[in-house]
């Protein structure tokens, strides 16, 4: 990818939404994290794999990301925080009713992508994803196999 070179750190990505899901539609938004999470996420201690976004109450909300707690962490006053609890995601109103009516009308899923650093702060690219079937896994993999034997043949010669 050339996001790296955008300015862009990828800190976690979800491969696996790429296998589940057709893609349709990518947005970005921060995150509200507490401070020793936010360590944690710059070291790339987050896990996407089972990640998803839900709306509530007109909000957007991260479930299922899994962030270790940061070891070095010592604040005496902090309880510990549960490396799965809800974070809000930060967008603007008009990008949380437009991502509401196509969840509820299409019957589409907010998928994270990737966590990454722009200019200094942590993003979520969010995905609209629709969930793929049997058959399209399988024609996935055998698109993916070809190309990788398509390659291979181009290296060789």
């Amino acid at each position: 990818m050339a996001r790296a070179s955008e300015g862009h750190k990828d800190l976690a990505q979800n491969r696996q939404a790429f296998h589940l899901y057709h893609i349709m539609d990518r947005f970005e938004a921060g995150i509200a994290l507490m401070g020793p999470e936010v360590k944690s996420i710059r070291a790339s201690r987050v896990q996407l794999r089972d990640a998803y976004a839900q709306e509530e109450r007109g909000e957007i909300w991260l479930q299922g990301c899994h962030v270790t707690p940061y070891a070095q962490h010592t604040h005496l006053t902090l309880t510990p925080l549960d490396p799965l609890r809800k974070r809000k995601l930060l967008l603007h109103k008009d990008e949380i009713a437009k991502l509401k009516g196509k969840v509820q009308e299409r019957g589409l899923t907010l998928v994270p992508l990737r966590i990454y650093l722009k200019n200094g702060k942590i993003k979520v690219e969010l995905a609209l994803a629709k969930g793929k079937n049997v058959v399209d896994k399988r024609d996935a993999l055998k698109e993916k196999d070809l190309d990788r034997e398509a390659r291979r043949e181009l290296r060789e010669r």
